[in-house]
């Protein structure tokens, strides 16, 4: 648990409002019968307000475990990390995030509308406000019109579709998601991930997208972490130099190329570690 102290010196170091997570030297240490897991070791890092921010790295090397204890799902035991320039308890209090999980996790029995507006109800809200967001999150996803279809009737992509508009439903200023697009073909994963753009373009969401693709990280981000074998480590942090329009056709680019090449870079890196 981060003391008030430990709040404040981060919120020193990264004074500008633009800045909405700062993680300094943080550290989860797991406790098991086998002995300690070191999750993540002395991990540093600031995102500002509008960022798309991928986490790349080998399976253990911490990307999930990060974007737990941004939710308050895990709680870090050494240094600290604020979410909007609170804890992340008091920013989940705040309902700063939505989060989006690596199955849809829908509920067969209610309808997708019911999905979706599931959230809303358990924080009180009217019906008529309900239907209202439940409305423009399905637009937003691209669903409209399947309102009241059931998850089994539609296909992987569309329920990962109407996983993110719950998340989206009660208007979050940051989105977490844990490798939404994994189990999906190659297809359906490339036409979500431009889906994916056009929605971070619309909304202005800040999101912290958990990967294993390079290409996929390369072609989603303006910031690309790459992490090491655990315990995990942070071995580069990449500024994309792409335009924001992108098309599927830049991952041909000189320029996008050259990004892959670093990542990659990157995690052989971080194997260096074992």
């Amino acid at each position: 648990m981060l003391t008030t102290d430990e709040i404040d010196d981060v919120t020193e170091r990264d004074p500008s409002p633009d800045v909405v997570i700062a993680a300094d030297g943080l550290s989860l240490t797991f406790q098991t019968n086998d002995g300690e897991v070191h999750a993540l070791k002395d991990v540093s890092l600031s995102i500002e307000r509008g960022d798309f921010v991928s986490f790349i790295g080998p399976s253990g090397c911490g990307k999930t475990t990060f974007l737990r204890v941004l939710a308050d799902l895990e709680k870090p035991t050494g240094g600290a990390i604020t979410v909007n320039g609170v804890s992340p308890e008091e920013a989940r209090k705040s309902r700063a995030y939505g989060y989006v999980f690596q199955a849809a996790g829908l509920y067969p029995w209610r309808t997708i509308a019911g999905n979706v507006r599931l959230p809303l109800e358990i924080m009180g809200y009217s019906k008529s406000e309900m239907a209202e967001r439940v409305s423009k999150v399905m637009e937003l996803v691209d669903l409209s019109g399947f309102e009241q279809k059931f998850p089994w009737q539609l296909s992987g992509g569309m329920q990962q579709r109407a996983s993110i508009a719950r998340a989206l439903a009660f208007d979050a200023d940051i989105l977490l998601m844990d490798e939404p697009f994994g189990a999906l073909d190659e297809i359906v994963r490339d036409h979500l991930n431009e889906q994916l753009l056009a929605l971070w373009a619309r909304t202005g969401k800040t999101i912290g997208f958990v990967t294993h693709s390079i290409p996929e990280a390369v072609y989603l981000s303006t910031k690309i972490v790459v992490m090491s074998p655990r315990p995990g480590r942070i071995t580069d942090v990449i500024d994309s130099s792409l335009p924001k329009e992108r098309p599927l056709g830049i991952r041909d680019t000189p320029e996008f190329l050259e990004i892959a090449h670093r990542v990659r870079d990157g995690l052989r890196a971080g194997h260096a570690y074992d």
